[in-house]
């Protein structure tokens, strides 16, 4: 069974062209152009996130005061004040005027406002040059701009699996190390 209309003998007074053009015009006809294509892109929901999609920031605006806790899987950017903890897996980025008071995990942080509270766990902290940080820090790397200020411990550079030993040199606020 063909899926388009046979050509239908004509008489010698039709054109070619005329024929050709209802050639043509059969394949819209075909029953696979009627029904709806699905999509090959559709797909279940996953339970995890793809590796290629770029994580998503969330903003607490300049004018906004939120206390809480802040958890997931995107970058967060806090221009107003936030008092609570933030654990996200992804960045934070403390801007200019903006204060945070808590404790705070994420892969990379970035303080160019306040930060009131412990640094537990980070791949790279940031320290710009308007930054003022108020407590301990724990990274693999730290960058510190001048004009910045820190009170507090700052240990980094360290990876506590592949030494085995916890006892490590920390810089104090008064320069000396323990």
């Amino acid at each position: 069974m063909a899926l388009w209309k046979e050509p239908v003998k004509t008489s010698s007074t039709e054109t070619p062209e005329a024929t050709d053009l209802t050639h043509r015009a059969v394949p819209e006809a075909r029953p696979e152009a009627e029904t709806p294509v699905q999509p090959a892109f559709r797909s279940t929901p996953t339970a995890a996130p793809t590796p290629s999609k770029p994580k998503t920031e969330s903003l607490i605006a300049p004018d906004i005061t939120i206390e809480g806790k802040i958890e997931g899987a995107g970058h967060v950017r806090i221009a107003g004040n936030f008092k609570g903890d933030v654990n996200v897996r992804g960045d934070l980025t403390i801007e200019p005027s903006a204060k945070v008071t808590g404790s705070v995990r994420a892969e990379k942080v970035t303080i160019a406002g306040e930060l009131i509270g412990n640094i537990e766990s980070a791949v790279h902290v940031e320290l710009l040059q308007t930054g003022a940080l108020t407590g301990d820090l724990k990274a693999g790397s730290l960058s510190v701009a001048a004009g910045s200020r820190m009170r507090g411990q700052a240990e980094f550079g360290w990876d506590d699996a592949a030494d085995g030993n916890s006892a490590h040199k920390t810089l104090g606020h008064d320069g000396k190390t323990s």
